[in-house]
């Protein structure tokens, strides 16, 4: 599994996860700047993900939403940093705004390692009872989705059906 670290802290009111994958640097960043590929795998399985608009750009927007058995759940991404192939950042967007227990921002970091490259997420709350409430859904949701990111970058569970990894821009 990809997944390679968890960590929860509540004095900075943050959640980190870590995946190390066997490809390189641009390959991991494009999966996450083309809304195609990011829709194979940003959410669980049985949550898939369709992304109406990504702009990845600073001031852009990601809109998108998670279909599943209960219905759909809408979500939104502003960007506010966007540094290619190395990180971006985001906040949530108004669609999520009444919801004080969802992440108020994040940082996606995307580095090189000697056996390919290495994705940091890191998850910034309103306080403790937001963590508290939010992270273990968060949690299992991540531990779902990021095995199929290993997949679509081709991993050892890859098919011969994943996409093409070049990049697209939709808007």
């Amino acid at each position: 599994m990809p997944i390679t670290a968890v960590t929860k802290d509540a004095a900075q009111l943050t959640l980190t996860v870590v995946g190390d994958f066997l490809v390189p640097q641009q390959r991991l960043w494009d999966a996450f700047a083309d809304p195609r590929q990011l829709e194979r795998f940003w959410g669980p399985p049985a949550w898939p993900a369709t992304f109406t608009h990504h702009d990845l750009t600073v001031g852009g927007r990601a809109e998108y939403f998670l279909s599943g058995q209960d219905g759909e759940w809408h979500g939104s991404w502003k960007f506010t940093a966007v540094n290619p192939i190395s990180s971006f950042e985001a906040v949530d967007g108004e669609e999520n705004a009444e919801d004080e227990n969802l992440p108020s921002s994040m940082r996606f970091t995307f580095d090189p390692t000697p056996t390919g490259s290495r994705l940091t997420i890191v998850t910034w709350f309103s306080s403790v009872e937001a963590m508290e409430q939010t992270i273990p859904g968060m949690e299992e949701g991540l531990r779902a989705a990021i095995p199929q990111l290993d997949v679509l970058l081709g991993g050892p569970d890859a098919t011969a059906t994943d996409v093409d990894p070049g990049t697209r821009s939709l808007t």
